[in-house]
């Protein structure tokens, strides 16, 4: 999987760019912010997603790892696809996508191309819970190195709430990863 890329911009469409990464140009889907953002020349770093099919090989980028989380998150709803995901950051910012989740605003994702009210229902109600009452995209704004302590702690099957609210517990007990992951999973265990 390409995770990550970091070159300059070669070409810019409406829809997607081309960066050139040592030498080869990689064809990368991003968001309007994203377009808007850069020049032909500019120097950029993208988190992107992989996506393989059996004719096709597409990657979608963002310049916010946390942009991709919630891209991840998206796609994880039955009948989101990567196009349909990537229109709904055409329509707001992280903030006001999730916020959108949190407060059930239907009329929010309206705007989005192949994206119809059920399927807006479907996402509403699949990642409210997972986004809990703060968001687990402001996960990676806790700060500190919290993101490897949170993404572990949900591999353990606690949800992002839960793996945020520990992490804010024990952040300032101890600088290393592998001591607050065993102080939070402590707290958990409470």
């Amino acid at each position: 999987m390409i995770a990550r890329l970091q070159g300059n911009v070669v070409v810019k469409e409406l829809t997607f760019l081309i960066l050139d990464v040592h030498g080869v140009g990689y064809k990368v889907s991003v968001p309007v912010h994203v377009l808007t953002g850069l020049s032909e020349g500019d120097e950029v770093i993208l988190f992107t997603y992989t996506l393989v099919r059996d004719d096709a090989l597409e990657l979608y980028g963002f310049t916010d790892h946390r942009d991709l989380i919630l891209f991840e998150m998206l796609l994880s709803v039955s009948g989101i696809g990567c196009k349909i995901a990537l229109g709904i950051f055409g329509n707001g910012t992280r903030e006001e996508i999730i916020n959108a989740i949190l407060q059930a605003d239907t009329a929010f994702f309206s705007g989005v191309p192949r994206l119809g009210t059920k399927n807006a229902q479907k996402i509403i109600i699949e990642l409210k819970g997972k986004l809990g009452d703060s968001g687990a995209i402001s996960l990676g704004e806790v700060g500190e190195g919290g993101d490897d302590v949170i993404e572990a702690l949900k591999t353990f099957g606690y949800s992002a709430k839960e793996a945020n609210d520990a992490f804010k517990e024990v952040r300032n007990h101890s600088e290393k990863a592998s001591e607050r992951i065993r102080l939070a999973l402590k707290y958990l265990g409470k």
